[in-house]
C-alpha cells in the first residue's frame, strides 16, 4: 500500500516523543508497576509479549515506521539496553489528563509524564555534557528536542472512566476542566523546546465491548450500531473541545506546528463499515470470554485464568484476529491499528490536512 503525503506536515523528524495511555503504550505500565501481560498479547508481530496491549503493533508503531524511526522504548523500562537517541515514550496504561488518585488505574497522568520527559531531557543532556561521546549512540542532543515530533493521544480514560460515577450531564460539564489540564501541559511541553505538535482525539468510546458490557445492557441506549450513545456523544463533545483547543495553541504559540487528528472519525468508519474493510467482527473482542455477542467479562483480562462462579476458565485469543477490530474489549487488534494508521496517513483526517501536496511516497509495510 502506497499512501502519499505532503510537505506541509514535515516527517524527517529527528526523534518522537509521545505522551498517552494503553493507545500508545509500548511496555512503561508493566515496567513501572512490575505487572504481567503475557501472550497471546503481541503473538502476531512479536511471537512474545510485547508488553503491548494488543496482539502486536500498536497505531504508533506503524507510525514510527512510516517516519523511518526506531519503536519508542518505554521511558521505564531500563532492561534490554533501551536506546533512546530517537526519542522516547512516556505513555502508560490507564493514564488520563487529569491528576491520578488513589483509586486511578495508573498514576502516570499526562502531568507527571511530561515532568518524566522533562527530567528526561535534563538528565540526557547533563550525561551527554559530562561524559562527551560516551552516550551519543543512546541519548538525544538538544537540537533533537526543538526538531522532534511530540505525540499525544490521551483522554479516553477521562471520559470513560467518568460514567462509572457521573451522569451524562456530568461527563460532560467536566470536559473543559479536563482539557484546561491538557492546555497546561502543551503549554510545559512549548517550554521545554516542543515545536511539533501531533494530537489524536479520541475513539468512538461507546463502541468497546467494555462499555457495551456496562452501560449498553438496555438496547435503547445502543445507537444503530450497536455502540452506547452517551459515550460516543461525550467523546465527540471531548474532541470539538480538544479540536478548539489545538487552533487556539497554534494561534497563540505562531511558531509551534499543531496537527489534530481525527481519530473518531477513522475508528467510526471503519466500524460503520467494517466488511467494506475486510474485517468480519465489529465489537466483538477477540481475546475473552463468554463468548457472542461481545466475548468480555470484566472480571477476566486477556491471558488470564480465573475462577469464574465456580468454573475455570482463561481468557483465550480467536483464531484469527485480523478479522476482529477489537483485541480485549477496550484496545484494538493489530489489524484494525494497521487500517486506522493507512488512514492517518492518507492525511484526509488531519487540521492541517496534509494530502492537498504529494511530494513523495510512503509504504506502509504489514
Amino acid at each position: 500500500m502506497y499512501i502519499y503525503n505532503s510537505n506541509s506536515i514535515d516527517f524527517d523528524y529527528l526523534s518522537a516523543f509521545n505522551f498517552g495511555d494503553s493507545n500508545s503504550d509500548t511496555g512503561d505500565l508493566v515496567a513501572g508497576l512490575g505487572i504481567r501481560l503475557d501472550l497471546p498479547n503481541g503473538q502476531n508481530s512479536f511471537k512474545t509479549s510485547s508488553q503491548r496491549f494488543c496482539d502486536g503493533r500498536l497505531v504508533i508503531d506503524f507510525l514510527m515506521d512510516e517516519m523511518d524511526l526506531p519503536f519508542l522504548n518505554p521511558y521505564l523500562d531500563s532492561l534490554g539496553l533501551p536506546n533512546f537517541k530517537k526519542g522516547c515514550n512516556f505513555a502508560a496504561a490507564g493514564a488520563t489528563i487529569l491528576p491520578a488518585n488513589p483509586t486511578s488505574v495508573s498514576p502516570f497522568s499526562f502531568d507527571l509524564q511530561i515532568s518524566q520527559f522533562i527530567r528526561f531531557k535534563s538528565r540526557s543532556l547533563e550525561l551527554l555534557s559530562k561524559t562527551g561521546r560516551k552516550y551519543e549512540k543512546y541519548l538525544p542532543p538538544l537540537d533533537y528536542y526543538s526538531k522532534g515530533l511530540y505525540m499525544i493521544d490521551i483522554g479516553q480514560n477521562d471520559i470513560a472512566g467518568a460514567f462509572y460515577s457521573k451522569t451524562l450531564d456530568q461527563v460532560l460539564a467536566s470536559i473543559p476542566s479536563i482539557l484546561e489540564t491538557f492546555e497546561a501541559g502543551l503549554k510545559r511541553l512549548y517550554e521545554e523546546g516542543g515545536r511539533n505538535f501531533w494530537i489524536h482525539n479520541t475513539g468512538p468510546l461507546g463502541c468497546l465491548a467494555q462499555n457495551i458490557a456496562k452501560f449498553g445492557t438496555d438496547s435503547t441506549k445502543l445507537d444503530e450500531f450497536g455502540c452506547v450513545s452517551s459515550h460516543n456523544q461525550a467523546a465527540k463533545l471531548f474532541n470539538l473541545q480538544l479540536h478548539a483547543l489545538s487552533n487556539k495553541f497554534q494561534a497563540q504559540f505562531p511558531d509551534s506546528s499543531v496537527t489534530y487528528v481525527d481519530i473518531f472519525s477513522i475508528k467510526s468508519n471503519l466500524i460503520a463499515n467494517y466488511s467494506r474493510f475486510g474485517f468480519e467482527k465489529p465489537l466483538m473482542a477477540c481475546c475473552g470470554v463468554g463468548g457472542a455477542p461481545l466475548n468480555y467479562d470484566s472480571r477476566i483480562t486477556c491471558g488470564q485464568t480465573k475462577v469464574l462462579d465456580g468454573i475455570s476458565v482463561t481468557a483465550k485469543a480467536c483464531d484469527d484476529s485480523s478479522e476482529y477490530i477489537n483485541w480485549d474489549g477496550i484496545h484494538y487488534t493489530e489489524a484494525a491499528n494497521h487500517f486506522v494508521s493507512s488512514q492517518i496517513l492518507t492525511g484526509k483526517y488531519s487540521d492541517p490536512p496534509f494530502s492537498d501536496q504529494m511530494p513523495f511516497f510512503l509504504s506502509l509495510k504489514f
